[in-house]
Parts: structure tokens; sequence; C-alpha cells
């Protein structure tokens, strides 16, 4: 595991604007869509063990959880007050969902104890070198043969999203996404089969979803 000193960005970057992170994420950022994308995408089978790096408030676990009921979802974050948020959403649906507190370029999981992990609106977050160590930790934690996926801002592809990107890249780490380098960082931490596809708009700017594979021999 790592251990890197770091100023942690929480969500909407500033810790009093948490109470407005899903409402905003429902309004701005088409959320329900292309959250549901992406679990479909990652094509969850009964059983497996899954984790949500970078859990947030849980809404993309506890759709998890809803779409594979027989998964078992894990949802990391290193905000405890977004964690506390999340579990009382869970409790209160009633879906068995384990939350831990964590970062996401040092994940508290032994070597091998996930088949998938997914990620949503998070990579953007970390500055270059935890975008790095995060993808080397989520393939050291995922079983051979197993799955990321991942939905984050990305590559324009319109005159709109050029001029979106202009804006948004001057905030938070999000400039290595803008310029489209997620792809090579997840190839330089062993990933397989590395795509980026079906870019959609939003009012922040393009999102693209991810994907890569740990090879069976590990």
């Amino acid at each position: 595991m790592n251990a890197i000193a770091s100023r942690y960005i929480p969500a909407l970057s500033f810790h009093w604007l948490t109470p407005l992170y899903d409402p905003l994420l429902r309004w701005g950022m088409r959320e329900q869509h292309f959250k549901r994308s992406l679990i479909a995408r990652a094509a969850i089978r009964p059983d497996q063990d899954v984790l949500d790096l970078g859990c947030g408030t849980g809404t993309l676990a506890l759709m998890l959880k809803t779409a594979a009921p027989g998964a078992n979802v894990t949802g990391v974050d290193g905000d405890p007050g977004v964690l506390s948020i999340a579990r009382r959403k869970a409790a209160r649906v009633n879906l068995p969902i384990r939350w831990d507190q964590g970062m996401a370029y040092d994940l508290p999981y032994a070597d091998n104890s996930f088949d998938v992990v997914v990620s949503s609106l998070v990579i953007h977050h970390l500055p270059t070198h935890e975008k790095l160590c995060a993808f080397r930790e989520t393939f050291r934690v995922l079983r051979p043969g197993g799955l990321f996926s991942s939905a984050d801002f990305g590559r324009p592809f319109s005159t709109l999203t050029r001029v979106q990107a202009a804006i948004m890249r001057n905030f938070e780490e999000a400039d290595d996404n803008f310029r489209g380098r997620l792809t090579k960082m997840l190839g330089d931490a062993g990933f397989k089969s590395v795509s980026e596809v079906d870019p959609l708009n939003t009012v922040f700017g393009p999102i693209w979803f991810y994907s890569g594979t740990k090879s069976r021999g590990g």
C-alpha cells in the first residue's frame, strides 16, 4: 500500500457543500442515466465481490446492490461525512452494504479482494501521481480476470465540450482527464483491454466510460 500525504478534496471541493452533492448530481450530471449505464457495463454476477471506489454518499453502491442483490457490495471513501450519509441511505432501504473509510491511492484491502471495481466521478479529484497510485491500487485489489469500470470526465468531443473543458480544467485536478491521459495511466498500472467509449455531455463537461481488465495471470 502507498503512504502519500495529500490535500483531500471532498465532494464539491468543500465540506460545507456536501449536503448539495446529491441534488447537484441529479440536476447537472444526468446521474441516473450514466450510473445505470456504468452498472450495465460492469455486468455484475451473483456472489461477486464489488467495490465502489470513492463511493461518496452511496448512490452508486445502492444502485449496484439493487441491480445485483446477490453480489457483495462494499463502498469506500476518504470522507467520514459522506460515509455517514451513505450508511443512513442504505439503512432507510434496508440494503446490506459494507462501508469503509480509505483513500483511493491507499486502499485498506488485501491483494485480490474484488471481482469488480467501479468508480463514478472520482478520478478527476486526484492529482496526477495519486491517479496513478489509485489505478495501481485498484489493479492490486482486483482478482485475476477482474474488471475496473469507471465513468469520469474525459476528452472534449465538440465545440461546447471544448469550452466546458477549458473552464473545468482549472478546478480540482481534472486536467489529466480532459487531455485524454487516463487510458495510458490505466495501461501503465497494468490493465489490459483498456477502453474509453461512448462520451456523453453534462452541464459540467464530457463524461466517458473507461474500463480495463486484470489478466488471469495476475
